[in-house]
């Protein structure tokens, strides 16, 4: 389990982290997401132990992981851009990592050769963006490790190997209890392969739940109401429009609870439509004032 509490860290004076706590359940696929500059990476880096928190802690197990050896010895990590030494070859990098990681298997990276189809011995520095991302994963999933932490982790690759890469990932988490935080702006991945889901801005969080609870919390219906009826002024709205008289409206709350309250204003037509992690994401965020704004040019 990662426990992340309190976690601060500022930079000249630019508070990055603002007391922020996330927790990553044992197994399972964390999405971590938030608006560019909302402090992702900083998080990533100060739970790699690249960072020295300025205050807080960061557990793995109980353990805290700055300057531990043993705890980061059980997390691989694949940030946004890809480091490997200069000159070196895939077979450089496994021969690298094969004397820190005690657990690195030689077999599964024998039967992922086949998987990934690089040239083992060609210098990565020559491969392209989408070649290297597929050489950090194919070296990351030899290492064997308890935590996998991924910084945009796809991309670059094309549909097929992200499908390819995420199978092996989540077979991972199933059969050996891997568990995986991921930042991404791919929220329709996301959508697919996360348990839960962490909303972050400024620092800060702003929710932190499973994806059914976060799915459950806010309601997207269409309704129509009958000529001179308004909707119940109760109801916390996050964002609404119109076609006509059909409107769109986005509401904190569950579904069925939502539909029941808009039923005593006998509506002609009403529906609930599911809603989208990505709707989620921006709404969380400030409804229309976080959505895309038309511009006159």
């Amino acid at each position: 389990m990662i426990e992340i509490k309190n976690l601060t860290k500022s930079f000249e004076g630019f508070k990055a982290l603002d007391g922020i706590s996330i927790t990553v359940p044992s197994g399972s696929i964390y999405g971590l997401v938030g608006p560019n500059g909302s402090g992702k990476s900083t998080l990533i880096r100060n739970l790699m132990g690249i960072y020295r928190p300025d205050s807080g802690e960061i557990l793995i197990d109980g353990s805290p992981v700055y300057e531990n050896i043993e705890v980061k010895a059980r997390i691989a990590y694949i940030p946004d851009d890809i480091f490997f030494f200069h000159q070196s070859s895939v077979k450089d990098m496994m021969r690298y990592y094969r004397g820190i990681y005690p657990r690195f298997d030689m077999e599964r990276y024998e039967k992922l050769k086949g998987v990934f189809s690089l040239d083992e011995n060609m210098p990565i520095r020559r491969m392209s963006k989408g070649m290297q991302k597929q050489a950090a994963f194919w070296l990351s999933m030899c290492m064997r490790a308890d935590i996998l932490v991924l910084d945009e982790p796809v991309d670059g690759l094309d549909p097929v190997m992200r499908r390819q890469v995420w199978s092996i990932i989540m077979a991972d988490v199933a059969e050996n209890g891997t568990s995986v935080l991921v930042s991404s702006h791919n929220l329709r991945e996301l959508e697919d392969v996360c348990d839960h889901v962490g909303i972050i801005d400024h620092g800060k969080m702003l929710l932190e739940r499973s994806l059914s609870q976060l799915q459950e919390n806010i309601s997207k219906v269409q309704i129509a109401l009958p000529e001179g009826e308004s909707l119940p002024e109760e109801l916390d709205i996050l964002h609404q429009s119109a076609t006509g008289r059909l409107r769109t409206i986005i509401v904190r709350g569950e579904p069925s609870a939502v539909l029941s309250r808009l039923q005593e204003c006998q509506p002609l037509f009403v529906d609930a439509l599911p809603l989208s992690l990505e709707e989620i994401f921006i709404y969380e965020l400030g409804g229309a004032d976080y959505a895309v704004k038309e511009i006159v040019l």
